[in-house]
C-alpha cells in the first residue's frame, strides 16, 4: 500500500479512536446512572408487588441492557480499529 494512503488511514483512525473514546466515556457515565435507576426500580417492584412497578422495573432493565450492548459495540469497534492501526503502523515501518 502506498505510504501516503497508510498515513491517511492512520490519521483517520487516530481521529476515530479519539471520538470512540469520548463516546465510550459518555456511555459509561450514562450506564452508571441508568443501571442505578434499574436497580431502584427492581427494589421498588419487589417491595410494592404491583404490576405497574414490575413493568417499570422490566423497562428500566431493558434500557440498561440496551446501553450495555451499545457500550460493548463501542469497545469492539475500538479494539478492531486499534488492531488495524497496529497493522498499518507495522506496514509503514516495513516501508
Amino acid at each position: 500500500m502506498a505510504r501516503w494512503l497508510l498515513e491517511r488511514r492512520l490519521s483517520q483512525a487516530a481521529e476515530r479512536l479519539g471520538q470512540l473514546r469520548v463516546e465510550l466515556a459518555q456511555v459509561d457515565e450514562q450506564l452508571a446512572v441508568v443501571a442505578d435507576a434499574a436497580d431502584d426500580h427492581a427494589l421498588r417492584a419487589m417491595v410494592s408487588e404491583t404490576p405497574l412497578a414490575t413493568q417499570e422495573a422490566a423497562e428500566a432493565r431493558k434500557h440498561a441492557e440496551a446501553l450495555r450492548r451499545h457500550r460493548d459495540q463501542i469497545r469492539d469497534e475500538l479494539v478492531e480499529l486499534e488492531q488495524r492501526q497496529d497493522r498499518w503502523l507495522d506496514e509503514l515501518a516495513r516501508g
